[in-house]
């Protein structure tokens, strides 16, 4: 499931790309993507289990927390780490989030963390680093490096505090609730009457090798909504009933190994030696914490 979900998401970059080339702003396009995942989970839940919907006046502050901090921040936080330093370095900084996890189990929670995931972490990030290609990264801004480690540190809340929360709550109505707190945030800082509309309606092409063809910008961001968030989310965070969060954020990793790959085939993004060993080492990290019994 966590490895779905990583693939999932890594799809959703390249389409996110193509919605981006649209005109429509990166905070725009959070606050679609937060509100429509919302109206989706409600809908299902509607439909199949409405009492799951109830909530305790207790549970609202951590429910708040986990939307805003944990899935709100993290792309508001990455969005504007990449408005001032290359992707690829404020990405390798973000992925930092499963040594976060790591060191908070064994020096906060005082759990045993075995040495091969310590292993894998290292190799993760080495080939991450090889990936992202750092040396030819561009400028690194000391401000777009607070930003992207900020997003690494909330990125790893938000895998800890669901974790958390599941033993309490199903994955549907947790997500509900939080896209719900994030939709909310969203909708502050960005009122929807001030919202771009006449964007989504327009035909736009597919860049790279699919320039040919064209798709309204409205069924790239149904595609975004359900396929790179309702979908994947809901893999992640049932991924954790299975699995413990440092695992599961190592497996995560998979997700800028199989983007670099859909952007070459769909973008034409070039893969380089570099590259390709990088992607090699990162599965070679998650073999190793998968065997971390």
């Amino acid at each position: 499931m966590a490895a779905s979900a990583a693939t999932l998401w890594a799809v959703n970059g390249t389409v996110s790309k193509v919605i981006l080339a649209s005109g429509v702003s990166s905070l725009r396009l959070s606050q679609v993507r937060t509100t429509g995942a919302l109206v989706g989970l409600v809908l299902i839940l509607l439909v199949t289990a409405p009492s799951r919907l109830r909530v305790r006046a207790r549970e609202l502050p951590f429910l708040a927390l986990f939307g805003i901090a944990g899935l709100a921040f993290v792309q508001w936080l990455y969005f504007l780490a990449i408005h001032r330093m290359a992707i690829g370095i404020a990405l390798l900084i973000q992925y930092l989030a499963p040594l976060f996890i790591a060191l908070w189990a064994r020096f906060g929670l005082h759990q045993h963390v075995r040495r091969r995931i310590w292993a894998a972490l290292a190799c993760a990030l080495g080939g991450l680093a090889l990936i992202v290609d750092v040396r030819h990264g561009g400028t690194v801004s000391t401000t777009g490096i607070v930003f992207a480690l900020a997003a690494g540190l909330t990125y790893a809340l938000y895998i800890l505090l669901a974790e958390h929360a599941l033993g309490e709550r199903d994955a549907v109505s947790l997500l509900a609730w939080g896209f719900g707190f994030g939709a909310l945030f969203y909708a502050v800082i960005a009122p929807w009457w001030s919202f771009p509309g006449h964007l989504v309606g327009v035909d736009h092409s597919l860049l790279g090798h699919l320039s040919h063809r064209h798709l309204p910008v409205w069924a790239l961001m149904a595609w975004m909504i359900v396929l790179g968030t309702i979908i994947p989310f809901f893999l992640l965070v049932s991924a954790l009933r299975h699995l413990p969060a440092t695992r599961v954020a190592i497996i995560a990793m998979l997700e800028p190994v199989v983007a670099t790959a859909v952007a070459w085939a769909w973008l034409g993004e070039s893969l380089g030696a570099a590259q390709l060993a990088g992607a090699a080492v990162v599965l070679v990290a998650i073999g190793l914490a998968q065997t971390a019994r």
